[in-house]
């Protein structure tokens, strides 16, 4: 369908990295700590243009370099396996350092308004765009789960881009609401939260090997 090998594992796969905090949903988070989902709501719109932004332009860039030198596939396999190695490796790092040390992840330096009126609308949009590992994570993850002989490759990279977009608009908002709870959680269970780290650092590192297995 639209060119996609394995639409099931791909949503599977998203669903289990959006669930581990990043950048944009701690920054959203924060955001429904201070003031409130409905405020929260600004930050999430604009994390999903953000995003939505970076997918789009890993989609054309990707979907057109397949369509006019199809041979390049394996090679940005080999790339896209390699970051996603790396990626894994600093999980699986952060991890250990959380179960042994508990050391939280922090909100992005100066994202979080002081007080006024929040502009979290503005801030979270940049929080999005000056995350530097977009552009590159997302053409790594889709690329494995698009069919090199489908025709239209854009559509198959935009496609996943909407589940990804889905997925992370459903989780926030329903997060936003019990944002304070959430975090007094994750602090308590801070083995568990470790736990789950590590194991989608392992993830990365399985969705390498595959990519590099499948370039050969």
């Amino acid at each position: 369908m639209f060119g996609i090998t394995d639409i099931v594992a791909y949503t599977l796969a998203v669903t289990v990295l959006i669930l581990l905090p990043g950048p944009n949903s701690m920054f959203c988070l924060a955001v429904a700590g201070q003031y409130g989902a409905k405020t929260a709501r600004r930050a999430i719109a604009g994390t999903f243009l953000g995003n939505g932004t970076l997918i789009a332009a890993s989609a054309l860039g990707a979907g057109a370099l397949l369509k006019a030198y199809p041979f390049l596939f394996d090679g940005l396999k080999l790339v896209g396996g390699t970051y996603l190695a790396w990626l894994g490796i600093k999980l699986l790092y952060s991890a250990r350092q959380r179960w042994c040390n508990g050391t939280p992840q922090a909100v992005p330096a100066g994202a979080l308004p002081a007080g006024g009126k929040p502009k979290v609308f503005k801030k979270a949009l940049m929080v999005a765009l000056l995350n530097p590992k977009g552009l590159l994570f997302f053409p790594s993850m889709m690329v494995q789960f698009v069919d090199i002989s489908y025709p239209h490759p854009l559509t198959s990279f935009l496609v996943l881009g909407l589940i990804f977009q889905t997925i992370s608009l459903i989780f926030l908002n329903l997060t936003a609401p019990a944002a304070r709870r959430l975090t007094q959680m994750v602090a308590r269970h801070r083995r568990a939260g470790a736990a789950g780290k590590g194991g989608v650092g392992a993830l990365f590192i399985a969705f390498a090997a595959k990519l590099w297995c499948a370039a050969v």
